[in-house]
Formats: structure tokens, C-alpha cells, sequence
């Protein structure tokens, strides 16, 4: 298995496996040298077979799921994956389930066979992941005035990419003002700070800039 590069997670399983149907067999032809008849041990080992098939069919699903996980790779060790309603970084993915850890320290545990069958986001494998913020001003402000103090945020802001390239411009037209976008590109592991700064830069560079934000009275 190791010549094969069969996963190591998968390793032991198939072993267990192999030598338990061994031993089956072995019984079995035993048996049969010893002139028993196998007709009855094999209806009694079916039926305990179907038995705990149904009591393990829960446990069924998440082994499958785990083997399709390692062997088609929707996400590795180390990549932010979204599913299940949780957002964290994959730790460990074990054969019946997958160990997520959260941007506040939280450990989140998986089964495999409900993660494999729901819709996966992996934030990671792309190498980018792009950053959108959305805000709305009145018609009363100057388009390109807002539009260079936005660039001018973007320029300040730490750990943005220059490829590919950023957008600034109005993306609607609403009955109550102007919703302007800026769209960036940042790597997944700096996407929080990057967000985090660039939305304190615009608020800074807007009202240094003279320009009244929502709810805010400019002063002389």
C-alpha cells in the first residue's frame, strides 16, 4: 500500500479488513476439512452482517464519505473550507471525520458522511480569494472625488494584490443614493485583517476627503 501511495489514513482500515476476511475464510475452510457444513454458520453470519449494517449505517455514510474525501480531494490539511454552516481551517481528516479549526479558536468536529454530501467551499485552493465592500452615499457627492479617495485607500491598505487588478465605481442606482463597490484581491490567510483595515482606511480617507458618509455631519 505504501508503494501504491494508498493514503495512511486508509492504511490501517485495509488492513484490519483484509485480516479479518482472512480469518473468515480461514474458519470457513476449517471447517469445511473438518467435514461441518458451512451452510449454517454462513446463514448466521449473514444475518449478524445484515444486523450490523442497519445499526451502522450512520457510521457506513461517514466512512464512505471520508474515503471519497481522501481520494477526490475537495480539501486538504491547512485549507479554509466553508460547510455546514462553519468556516475554519482544516486540521485533521480522519476516516469517519473532519476536524475543523475556527478564526476564534473553536475546534468543530464533522462527519464526514453529511460534509461530503452537502455543498463544500474551499476558500484555499485558488490561491486568491477577493474582497468586496459595498457602501452607499447621497447623490449630492461627487463620483470622482469618491473614487479617488477610495484608490487612495486601496494604495494604503496592507497585504492587497495588484493582480489581479482592483475595481472602484457605483454598482446601483437607488432611490435613496448612490451604492458604490470596492473590489480586492487578497491571499485567504490575510483576508480578515486586509478587510478590516481597508474598511477603517476608506471611513478615514472619506470624511479627510470632505465627503458626508451616512448619518454624519460634516464640520468646518
Amino acid at each position: 500500500m505504501s508503494q501504491r501511495e494508498v493514503h495512511s489514513s486508509l492504511q490501517p482500515f485495509f488492513l484490519s479488513v483484509s485480516i479479518t476476511g482472512l480469518n473468515i475464510l480461514l474458519v470457513a475452510v476449517v471447517l469445511n476439512i473438518m467435514g461441518i457444513g458451512v451452510t449454517l454458520f454462513t446463514t448466521i453470519f449473514g444475518a449478524f452482517t445484515v444486523a450490523a449494517g442497519l445499526a451502522l449505517s450512520g457510521t457506513f455514510q461517514n466512512f464512505a464519505g471520508g474515503i471519497l474525501i481522501l481520494l477526490l480531494k475537495p480539501f486538504e490539511l491547512d485549507d479554509s473550507i466553508l460547510a455546514q454552516g462553519q468556516d475554519g481551517k482544516v486540521i485533521s481528516i480522519q476516516i469517519f471525520y473532519t476536524v475543523l479549526l475556527t478564526a476564534d479558536n473553536k475546534t468543530v468536529i464533522i462527519p464526514n458522511g453529511k460534509l461530503f454530501n452537502e455543498v463544500i467551499t474551499n476558500v484555499t485552493r485558488e490561491g486568491k480569494r477577493r474582497l468586496d465592500f459595498e457602501f452607499k452615499l447621497e447623490y449630492a457627492v461627487d463620483v470622482d472625488k469618491v473614487k479617488e479617495s477610495l484608490t487612495t485607500s486601496i494604495k494604503r491598505t496592507k497585504n492587497i494584490l495588484t493582480t489581479p487588478a482592483t475595481n472602484v465605481g457605483v454598482i446601483a442606482l437607488e432611490l435613496d443614493g448612490i451604492r458604490f463597490t470596492v473590489r480586492v484581491w487578497v491571499q485567504p490567510s490575510n483576508f480578515i485583517s486586509a478587510k478590516m483595515e481597508l474598511q477603517e482606511n476608506i471611513i478615514k480617507d472619506l470624511k479627510a476627503a470632505g465627503i458626508k458618509l451616512p448619518g454624519v455631519a460634516l464640520t468646518a
